[in-house]
């Protein structure tokens, strides 16, 4: 939440070229309020797992959000218990139709990032509703597969496969240090990866609408932005619950797969003991300062979006 100061203080020019919120009495006696709508494009083969993981970080924050699950009407889901989407998900193409506009979007990761993008089953609905986003949606959180699949969409960068699946928790650090998603970040803070892709680093970096947030030799590219913000990259997981990764990779293990023990997750990389967690805490950081963006920055009529 913003917090109301004179325009005079002294404090209040430094923490503007800081990006903290911070309104005068003017604006705050001018301000209406309403909840943030925030739709969830849940493509994730754990249904129920990533509703509940997104759920917990967008409700840590004191604002009040609506939520408008989204699945593709193009797909036939077989993780979700049978009648769950039909109760609980209304599909894009729905959204398109009725001209439905959002404050933020939510693009989960998908079990698909080793096919090309347009083998993709749901691929031509899911470049409708991206599209539909440019306009309609104040600010769009892409996540793994989900940000590779807006960066080719939007912009044409290209994904590259690994030689062995990025799997662990890995440190990361912020390259614009006052940029209003990272408001509170350590010089340096760990997420989870898990994924067999990454994004074609040089073709990012030719791009002048996009910007590097976060990245490390060992991830490669973390989080990228454009347009201030309105469009938001990242290619791990900040979501996961303790045990994801643990899931993971017992899933991979009774399927016969060659797969490492996750980086950095179990105690002396045992995976007989108990994950320690190091990225809640920043992980909850993170979506709590996307939405207080989206809150300051949103119009207030949605129909005012450009």
């Amino acid at each position: 939440m913003p917090i109301k100061i004179p325009k005079e203080l002294p404090a209040y020019e430094a923490l503007s070229r800081e990006r903290v919120f911070v309104i005068t009495e003017d604006r705050a006696k001018a301000q209406d309020i309403r909840p943030l709508r925030v739709g969830i494009i849940n493509l994730m083969p754990t249904t129920i797992d990533t509703e509940t993981q997104l759920l917990r970080l967008l409700g840590n924050s004191p604002l009040q959000v609506d939520i408008t699950f989204l699945n593709m009407s193009s797909h036939m889901s077989k993780n979700a218990p049978p009648g769950h989407l039909e109760k609980f998900y209304i599909s894009s193409e729905e959204i398109i139709s009725m001209k439905v506009r959002f404050d933020g979007l939510i693009i989960t990761g998908a079990p698909v990032e080793t096919l090309p993008f347009e083998e993709v089953d749901y691929w031509d609905e899911l470049t409708r509703i991206v599209d539909y986003s440019e306009k309609n949606v104040f600010s769009v959180l892409h996540i793994c597969w989900g940000a590779q699949a807006g960066l080719y969409r939007r912009y044409n960068i290209p994904k590259k496969p690994l030689k062995k699946k990025l799997f662990g928790i890995f440190p990361h650090a912020v390259n614009e240090q006052y940029h209003s998603l990272f408001r509170g970040f350590d010089d340096e803070f760990l997420a989870p990866q898990s994924r067999h892709t990454e994004l074609d680093r040089d073709a990012v970096a030719a791009d002048s609408r996009l910007t590097i947030q976060s990245e490390t030799d060992q991830t490669g590219i973390f989080i990228v932005t454009a347009r201030e913000g309105r469009e938001i990259y990242v290619s791990g997981h900040l979501e996961y619950d303790p045990l994801t990764l643990d899931r993971e990779y017992r899933r991979d293990i009774s399927r016969g797969l060659q797969i490492d023990v996750p980086v950095n997750y179990y105690p002396d990389d045992d995976p007989s003991k108990k994950p320690v967690v190091r990225w809640r805490a920043h992980a909850n950081l993170f979506f709590d300062n996307w939405l207080n963006y989206v809150y300051q920055e949103t119009p207030y009529n949605l129909d005012e979006l450009i």
